[in-house]
């Protein structure tokens, strides 16, 4: 899985934070409060992430409501994915990734593999 280009990755954060269908105008607007940006960029970046498989879109009235097909956790875990898959050696690349995690997320990470041991089981 190719990286989020930083436009791309600007409307799929308001998409997965407003969680909820949006338009190209209310992304177009919310970044204007921040940085200027153009209608018709928006607009292109937008259908480009639908063509991808990223967006889902229905029509409202004339306008197209966007919305993520995947959460912003899955994308997060993909990119991971990717990471372990550039490795000739996974379990040694695993121990890197683990020796950066916080307590806090050790825990969670325990408390996950708990949860996918329970689903294995029958």
């Amino acid at each position: 899985m190719r990286r989020l280009g930083h436009l791309e990755a600007e409307i799929m954060d308001r998409l997965w934070t407003w969680d909820r269908p949006a338009t190209v105008r209310e992304v177009v607007d919310d970044i204007n409060e921040t940085r200027p940006v153009a209608y018709t960029t928006v607009m292109t970046v937008t259908n480009v992430l639908f063509t991808k498989g990223w967006l889902v879109r229905s029509m409202r009235g004339r306008a197209w409501l966007y919305a993520p097909v995947r959460s912003r956790e899955a994308y997060a875990a993909a990119l991971m994915e990717d990471g372990l898959e550039a490795s000739q050696d996974r379990p040694a690349a695993l121990v890197h990734f683990v020796e950066k995690l916080s307590e806090e997320e050790i825990g969670a990470l325990r408390e996950a593999l708990r949860s996918v041991g329970r689903q294995d089981k029958p």
